[in-house]
């Protein structure tokens, strides 16, 4: 059965939902041979176990490399380690708590919703672009340029270096992918190392002359005297951007594909754009989820479905799968922009539910409104491709006419 789970197939990459549907009912818990993984494939036990503290992003808080039976990382590797560890999505208590908590005290709802005419006002120019050459790539034009924008102007970048953000995002990312290659993680530890020297630069301005901008919320954050690192700072800019960047363009990507082949909820969802989109956005979220996949180390035996999986295993929990689960949502693989009871689990669970999830869906929701209401005619010119890699999953260009 795990011979059709090929996540170096495009064939897979590009159809991978039956296989999932086959995975949930012959083998919700399987180990998979050629990426060392545990599969989960159910939304009740991917949801139980993102909640499980005998699981974790990180075994480091508790073991060795060498008692948990794993390689020490490559030392050629340690600008991009040092980056991502420190990071809230791949610590643990208490670190994680700690710096959650300081983190939440910058990065507020109200800083957010603040946000709401910055994001409306980047969107509209966006889509004014795009008709004014009477369409293009929707993920160049519109998708890719806004969560960049956002992120730039919540952490004070200035205009004239906000194109580095994106090459810099991309190649940091190629690293969540499977068995990333040699080339892979040579660009992301040059762009790890490029962009934590330019965030360093950044907060030595803030601290020097604080704004009101995000890094310097962050410098002033602080609870019984604690504050944090440099690097917890570095590292917790990056995660918004790379995380957030991520979910809204490919959301974006896979959504207006998801409703360009669907022309009635397109429609419907067209009708009363105030009433639908916010079910909208979740559904999009649901039926074609940008991170498919979520890894976890399992830091004591624990027992899924019936099966006992090891301390040192690592589990690959399949969001892909859980969000067309059968068992949890009626007639998962039809879109309905009108899906009230949608637990997706697109945004995570537990401890390391997504900090960025209301700045994504306030992206979402001013991005597609925008494009609902002033570009009713918005038409595919091709079938698009998907991008080679299987954890995060989006297009690699949507051409269409306006």
């Amino acid at each position: 059965m795990t011979t059709r789970f090929d996540p170096w197939s495009a064939e897979f990459i590009a159809h991978p939902y039956p296989v999932y549907a086959e995975l949930r009912a012959t083998s919700p818990v399987v180990f998979h041979e050629p990426t060392g993984q545990w599969l989960v494939s159910r939304h009740a036990d991917v949801s139980a176990l993102l909640r499980d503290r005998r699981l974790g992003r990180t075994y480091t808080h508790r073991f060795s490399h060498q008692e948990f039976g794993r390689p020490e990382p490559d030392p050629a590797h340690e600008p991009f380690h040092t980056l991502n560890d420190n990071g809230l999505l791949d610590l643990e208590a208490p670190d994680h708590t700690r710096i959650r908590r300081l983190v939440a005290k910058a990065f507020t709802p109200r800083m957010v919703e603040n946000l709401r005419p910055t994001v409306a006002r980047l969107a509209d120019d966006l889509v004014t672009g795009l008709l004014a050459q009477g369409g293009g790539d929707l993920i160049a034009a519109v998708a890719e340029p806004l969560p960049v924008a956002v992120i730039a102007e919540m952490l004070g970048v200035p205009p004239g270096d906000r194109h580095l953000l994106r090459p810099w995002s991309a190649a940091i990312t190629g690293m969540f992918e499977l068995n990333p290659s040699a080339e892979t993680a040579e660009r992301a530890v040059a762009a790890s190392t490029e962009f934590s020297d330019y965030l360093r630069a950044l907060i030595r301005e803030r601290r020097a002359a604080p704004g009101t901008d995000l890094v310097s919320a962050l410098i002033a954050a602080q609870e019984e005297g604690d504050r944090l690192s440099e690097q917890e700072m570095v590292s917790t800019c990056v995660l918004l951007l790379n995380a957030g960047h991520e979910a809204t363009v490919n959301t974006t990507g896979n959504g207006w594909w998801a409703l360009l082949r669907n022309p009635d909820q397109l429609a419907l969802l067209r009708s009363d754009v105030d009433a639908h989109l916010p079910t909208a956005i979740e559904e999009l979220l649901r039926y074609d989820t940008p991170l498919q996949m979520f890894e976890r180390w399992v830091l004591e035996d624990v027992e899924v479905a019936g099966v006992t999986i090891p301390r040192g295993s690592e589990l690959a929990l399949l969001f892909g799968s859980a969000n067309r689960d059968e068992a949890r949502f009626a007639d998962p693989d039809r879109l309905d922009v009108t899906r009230a009871d949608n637990p997706h689990l697109s945004f995570g669970a537990g401890i390391h539910f997504c900090l960025g999830a209301p700045l994504a869906r306030l992206e979402l929701a001013e991005s597609y409104g925008a494009l609902l209401r002033r570009v009713p005619h918005l038409a595919l010119l091709r079938e698009p491709a998907w991008q080679p890699g299987y954890v995060i999953r989006g297009l690699t260009e949507l051409l269409v006419t306006t």
